[in-house]
């Protein structure tokens, strides 16, 4: 389960810096406080996504033991992909903890395959597996920058 975003946030940007700080980093003492926040705001994001995952959906985002219930709460009333947003988030912090403003193309490019497989892959499935509930959902939660108030459903989650 925690392979893609161990490899995504972890290795890959390994592979690609070493972990080797540019001194002095572009930005200094206040980039590198940004960085770590978003280094850890990203794992917290990650590893609370999983719990709720388990919690509310009774299933993990694998695909091999989907949820059973669509996952709507905690972080997801705000956004409806927090776990590709904590990890771009991780990477763009890995970058300014470094001093690697070049690390910041990485999720960036990324973007482009992995929105393509939510939008062609996942919502798809998602649509056919849950319908009307993840229709409503989907209008009302963006997928991408979330939103500052949560959205609270008309029906509790799996009511329906």
């Amino acid at each position: 389960m925690a392979v893609g975003p161990s490899v995504f946030a972890g290795v890959i940007p390994w592979l690609l810096t070493r972990w080797r700080v540019r001194r002095p980093v572009p930005g200094g003492t206040p980039a590198r406080a940004l960085g770590a926040l978003l280094v850890g705001g990203g794992a917290v994001v990650l590893a609370s996504s999983f719990v709720r995952f388990v919690t509310e959906g009774v299933g993990t985002p694998a695909p091999m033991a989907p949820p059973e219930k669509l996952v709507v709460g905690g972080i997801y009333r705000h956004v409806r992909h927090p776990m590709y947003v904590a990890m771009g988030a991780a990477v763009a912090g890995q970058a300014l903890l470094l001093g690697r403003p070049r690390l910041l193309l990485y999720p960036v490019i990324a973007a482009v395959p992995v929105a393509t497989f939510v939008r062609l892959h996942e919502e798809p499935v998602l649509v056919r597996r849950f319908g009307a509930q993840y229709e409503e959902y989907r209008r009302n939660v963006p997928g991408w920058l979330p939103r500052l108030r949560p959205w609270r459903p008309a029906a509790p989650p799996g009511g329906r």
